[in-house]
């Protein structure tokens, strides 16, 4: 009460002081309802923010990949065809290795083998050296031999097929004879 304790109240005034409590009461509570509102909308904007940028990075990432698939794509387009036409090659050497070729013959499969190894070398395909030291990654080896004084153990003695790569890629291995 907001009168002091000896003064005389009228009903009409305990009224409206309570009716003037209860209505505090109404906004104090209107106030928390609406900080309670705000709170969750604040809670619900966060989330839905994470959410955005969760997706925004995914969608990054999808694009990235699919980037990086297209570019190795175009880089190894040829890898099927070089597979198929390297046995081509080999029969060319084998031919040009033949006793009594004609010069024009030879002259001929020559000629037909370096076109193909420049069409090779134009797609990045290219031979593996297979001169020094055997490399598992790059040789197959297909006999060993005893090493010597003059040929160190796991150097390459004869290449019986050349390998050949796409980049970094193997496509075939050089099949080699390695002293051992």
């Amino acid at each position: 009460m907001s009168k002091k304790e000896n003064e005389k109240v009228t009903p009409e005034e305990v009224v409206e002081e309570m009716a003037t409590e209860e209505k505090t009461e109404e906004v104090i509570q209107e106030e928390t309802t609406e900080r309670s509102e705000l709170e969750m909308a604040n809670e619900r904007a966060e989330e839905f923010e994470n959410k955005y940028l969760r997706a925004h990075a995914e969608m990054q990432n999808i694009q990235r990949r699919a980037n990086e698939e297209r570019q190795n794509l175009q880089k190894y387009r040829s890898q099927d065809l070089g597979k198929a036409i390297l046995p081509s090659l080999d029969n060319l050497e084998r031919a040009l290795a033949v006793e009594g070729l004609t010069d024009d013959v030879k002259k001929g499969l020559e000629m037909t083998q370096e076109s193909l190894i420049a069409a090779l070398k134009a797609e990045g395909i290219e031979e593996i050296p297979a001169d020094g030291e055997f490399d598992h990654n790059l040789h197959m080896a297909i006999q060993t031999m005893p090493a010597d004084e003059d040929h160190p153990a796991d150097s390459i003695a004869q290449v019986f097929q050349k390998g050949y790569k796409l980049h970094e890629r193997i496509l075939r291995p050089a099949m080699v004879v390695v002293y051992n």
